[in-house]
């Protein structure tokens, strides 16, 4: 099993199909960091020796921010258009949509569970 910046990949999928499971890799980067530790994209997880997963380790840290780096970053972001106070922080402080999708109807994952005003049951 390869443990790679605190996250357990996945044993069956290939090297490319695991790599995204750590949190700031997607696909096209997960490519770029098989292709910079000369590993073959198709390489299933089990397959990987010490070396390859170390090489792995190393191509990650040079250059990507994973894991809790890129979570803070995302956060701090959020947090200075909150404290901006420009339209896209108010948005994120009062829990609504933030990319201009409609909220009249839809829009339930930000807003949470219906609260269901003057109906009496």
């Amino acid at each position: 099993m390869a443990r790679i910046a605190g996250v357990d990949l996945p044993r069956r999928k290939a090297i490319a199909y695991a790599l995204p499971y750590i949190y700031g890799i997607g696909p096209s980067t997960a490519k770029t960091i098989c292709r910079n530790a000369n590993i073959p994209e198709s390489r299933k997880v089990d397959e990987l020796s010490e070396a390859d997963v170390k090489a792995i380790r190393e191509a990650i840290e040079s250059s990507i921010k994973v894991e809790g780096d890129a979570r803070r970053e995302v956060q701090q972001s959020i947090k200075r258009l909150m404290d901006l106070g420009c339209y896209r922080g108010l948005r994120h402080r009062k829990s609504l949509p933030v990319r201009g999708q409609r909220t009249r109807t839809n829009a339930r994952t930000r807003k949470g569970p219906r609260k269901n005003l003057g109906r009496r049951t």
